[in-house]
């Protein structure tokens, strides 16, 4: 009663659902010329797309996968309890889950390069999220089919087959195996597949239940369409005239076949819970680490943050350019340890600012010699300007370079020259070198620091104007 309220609030023309059992039927047969060729087409479009990085590309092979007709009609296999129809739509999976994987594979084996793109790793970490999205596409693919020859919701088609995602996982599984076997990135987004085909053939079996697609006038004509097609079959001889079609009947009973459906779903939700747990510790802690940053440095003098979550720990290393107390690093460690139930630490390192790194260049390049602060220091410096002139000129190679300025000072007992010249080219060290060492000699002395400054090239003069 129950089943036929549904079906009649959802408009389903009972007259339809032998017509929707026949094309479900045909959907999962991969001996068809159509459904190899989309299959290849689309697991082509995927790879491309996911190396890519083009969510567009990567659209437009779920509108052509044929995935969802074998994984449907497994649905209907097990609501309508068509043992054939269950044998040959899990055949069609799994040669299509191989074919897929190992084109995909050898297609990235034969690209120039093998890097993982946010779309390739968006697709290697499910969690909970995802089974609910498969199980609501699932429902949604499932009404759709159902209604679609009734017609209702035939529009609606390629809205669930964007939703179901079934083809991007499984060439995402054919790049970490065409990479070189990369088991983070083959796990992951197997897991993800799995998890899709899992809920959608669950839901398909609860909606073609409810909508009545096992009801005793459609498994009869069914079954004349059904002898026609697979009667002279090896395997449906072996379903339905041996024990082993017995025993398969038995577990065909209703409550067997919920029970499947619960444990393999149930089985998923171990690791699909991790995963988001994890999810949300890490988007917790960035959160948390975020804010304690937030409030100990200013936005403007915030060089760079980097978080580090270990599953005991979170280090958060920033770099500044402004000076934090300590007392208030160890304070936002301890909110941060607070929040997110981890030991914290915040490992802050100060650099100079702009202004500071200008300043400390003009520093190096001009440094400053300290002006005399008495009339002795007056008459020290007055008295060695002519020493170091003189030995200076004595060496000096006029012939490349021409002396344009000295300054000489007096510092901590140090005698400071600062020497200004032109030349085709800067002097190298070597020849600053042997300078220094001369001028160091002539005076008798090793208390002298020299330092060269170039002023660039000496300018030519002008020619003389010739008379007419």
């Amino acid at each position: 009663m129950f089943r036929q309220y549904i079906s009649t609030a959802l408009r389903i023309d009972p007259g339809s659902k032998p017509r929707l059992y026949d094309q479900i039927y045909e959907s999962a047969d991969i001996t068809s010329p159509s459904y190899v060729l989309d299959l290849v087409f689309s697991a082509g479009i995927a790879t491309l797309g996911l190396v890519l990085n083009s969510p567009a590309v990567v659209i437009g092979a779920m509108l052509i996968s044929p995935l969802m007709g074998p994984i449907l009609a497994s649905g209907l296999a097990f609501a309508a309890s068509d043992i054939y129809l269950g044998v040959k739509s899990f055949f069609t999976l799994v040669g299509s889950i191989l074919a897929s994987v190992t084109f995909s594979a050898v297609l990235v084996w034969l690209l120039p390069f093998q890097s993982p793109t946010s779309e390739i790793l968006a697709r290697t970490q499910p969690n909970l999220l995802d089974l609910g999205v498969a199980v609501f596409s699932g429902l949604a693919g499932s009404f759709v089919m159902a209604r679609s020859l009734s017609g209702g919701a035939a529009s609606a088609l390629p809205g669930v087959a964007i939703a179901v995602a079934l083809m991007p996982p499984l060439c995402t599984v054919g790049f970490g195996v065409g990479s070189g076997l990369n088991w983070q990135i083959m796990s992951g987004a197997g897991l993800l597949f799995l998890t899709n085909l899992l809920a959608i053939a669950g839901s398909a079996f609860l909606v073609f239940y409810l909508v009545g697609m096992d009801a005793p006038e459609v498994r009869s004509l069914i079954s004349e369409s059904e002898m026609q097609h697979a009667a002279g079959t090896g395997v449906y001889r072996l379903l339905h005239d041996t024990a082993l079609g017995r025993l398969l009947g038995d577990v065909g009973q209703l409550r067997w076949r919920i029970l499947m459906v619960m444990v393999t779903l149930s089985v998923l939700f171990v690791p699909l819970r991790s995963s988001l747990m994890q999810l949300r510790d890490e988007t917790v802690s960035r959160a948390a680490a975020g804010d304690a940053v937030r409030a100990l440095v200013p936005a403007d003098h915030l060089l760079s943050q980097q978080l580090e979550i270990l599953p005991d720990r979170l280090i958060e290393r920033v770099v500044t350019t402004a000076p934090v107390d300590r007392q208030r690093v160890n304070a936002a460690e301890a909110e941060l340890t607070r929040r997110t139930g981890k030991r914290s630490f915040i490992h802050l390192r100060q650099v100079a600012n702009e202004d500071e790194l200008i300043s400390l260049r003009e520093r190096l390049q001009y440094p400053e010699v300290p002006a005399p602060q008495s009339a002795n220091l007056k008459n020290q410096t007055a008295s060695v300007w002519p020493m170091v002139h003189e030995p200076l000129r004595a060496v000096w190679p006029g012939e490349v370079a021409e002396l344009t300025g000295l300054e000489v000072g007096v510092a901590k007992e140090k005698i400071v020259a600062r020497i200004e010249y032109q030349a085709p080219r800067a002097f190298d060290p070597a020849t600053q070198e042997t300078m220094r060492r001369a001028l160091r000699k002539a005076l008798d002395t090793e208390n002298l620091d020299t330092m060269f400054t170039w002023k660039g090239p000496i300018p030519k003069k002008p020619a003389p104007a010739r008379g007419k």
